[in-house]
């Protein structure tokens, strides 16, 4: 009984700390795909399912893509089988030669109803979903579902003779899987501008170049599943559920493998810390400033990605000192030890084989300006001035002091966008 009681508990406490986190803007995506579920479950409750089977077949392979959701770079959370089978249902003709009616408000019944399902067990072991992240796949297929199925019984005119074409159909296939991908881009852009205080058309460009590949293939798959089921019946989820799996599990081995990467950059950038070079969190804090001024600046993904490795194991180099810098604070001792410290410190990332490109950052973090060091290495340049002059205190007078120091000193040492950027940043209070 105690058991029985705690999961509950532990699920409802998961989900409270979810609904407290949201935004604005994740609220209202998430009221307006709460009301079309409604809207399509009530619909649907009155006059009925058309084709159960069909129905329940799709429906349940988008609980199974949602049972299996994961989370890719970025913490952006996607469901590929799920998506892929609810874009299948949307885009169906007929089965067996047969013509499908199922109405848009079904479509999205089907839909909610399936990801609810396979939200549930991952709800009750105390890993609630991304409501915002559900909310909006539930809404560009509600919004692809709005669009097609008033069209689906003229094209399904097309496919028969004497015409008997397919590519009418196809092309309004695309063109409006194209409009609904890049409508959720440019959802997904909001939301993650407004979280991250982005610039939009930052956020949209790293929307594109991250997730757009992923919802092309989604797309691909989804089409495919509608095409083949007009001469496979329902048989088509099976043979096509096969390869999603396998290229979700790829797509998970990929995110867990990144994931794993982040973390053993963390762990070494500690050993700094542990060795007593520097104050205890001085790598962390330099890492999250650094990447809120790269965000600030409008610095692409990839590149933030490279800010964060190359901030994290910027004071590496410090394990070949034979006595620690008083506090770890380069900032304070000569530019030649420091620079020489930097050298270092790309040299021991260099031995990895793969961070070439983090090691360079991190050797020229102490160049001057006038030898137009990389924007990350004038970033952490910038961040580690001003986390060794303030530390972890929170005081607004020794913050000022330190900016205005580092201005001060702008003029050959400091790039001033950068200092403007982390102005920016303090004033906001983003770190």
């Amino acid at each position: 009984m105690i058991t029985t009681e705690r999961r509950p508990r532990r699920a409802e406490r998961s989900l409270n700390t979810v609904l407290r986190r949201l935004d604005s803007g994740q609220l209202l995506l998430i009221c307006a795909a709460g009301l079309a579920a409604v809207a399509g479950v009530a619909h649907t409750a009155a006059v009925g399912l058309d084709r159960p089977e069909i129905a329940v077949g799709f429906g349940a392979l988008i609980a199974v893509g949602e049972l299996a959701r994961l989370t890719m770079p970025g913490n952006r959370e996607v469901a590929p089988i799920g998506a892929a089978a609810a874009l299948g249902y949307t885009l169906l003709l007929d089965l067996s030669q047969h013509p499908l009616r199922h109405s848009a408000l079904q479509v999205v019944a089907v839909i909610a109803v399936g990801m609810l399902a396979g939200a549930l067990p991952h709800l009750a072991v105390g890993r609630p979903p991304r409501l915002d992240a559900m909310a909006r796949r539930l809404l560009t297929g509600a919004l692809l579902a709005f669009a097609f199925r008033p069209l689906a019984d003229p094209l399904y005119a097309l496919t028969k003779p004497p015409t008997s074409t397919w590519w009418p159909a196809l092309v309004v296939m695309v063109t409006l899987i194209m409009i609904s991908l890049m409508i959720d881009v440019l959802i997904a852009a909001l939301l993650r501008a407004e979280q991250l205080r982005t610039a939009f058309r930052v956020a949209v460009r790293d929307e594109i170049n991250m997730a757009f590949p992923l919802g092309a293939a989604v797309a691909s798959s989804g089409v495919l599943l509608a095409l083949a089921t007009h001469s496979m019946d329902l048989v088509a989820l099976l043979v096509f559920a096969a390869p999603l799996l396998v290229t979700q599990v790829a797509f998970r081995k990929y995110a867990g493998i990144r994931a794993t990467y982040l973390q053993t950059v963390r762990a070494l950038s500690r050993v700094t810390e542990v060795g007593g070079y520097v104050e205890p969190g001085h790598s962390r804090r330099v890492s999250r400033l650094a990447v809120a001024i790269g965000r600030e600046l409008g610095m692409a993904e990839p590149e933030l990605l490279e800010l964060e490795y190359a901030s994290l194991m910027h004071d590496i180099g410090q394990l070949s000192l034979r006595d620690p810098i008083p506090g770890g604070a380069t900032v304070l001792t000569e530019p030649e030890q420091a620079r020489r410290i930097a050298e270092l410190g790309a040299e021991v990332i260099r031995q990895t084989g793969v961070l070439d490109r983090v090691a360079d950052v991190v050797k020229r973090q102490c160049d001057p300006i006038a030898d137009d060091p990389p924007l990350s290495s004038r970033i952490i340049k910038v961040a580690n001035a001003y986390d060794d002059l303030v530390g972890p205190s929170t005081d607004r007078d020794r913050a000022g002091a330190a900016l205005e120091r580092i201005r001060l000193s702008s003029g050959s040492a400091y790039d001033p966008s950068a200092i403007e950027a982390l102005t920016r940043v303090i004033d906001r209070g983003r770190v």
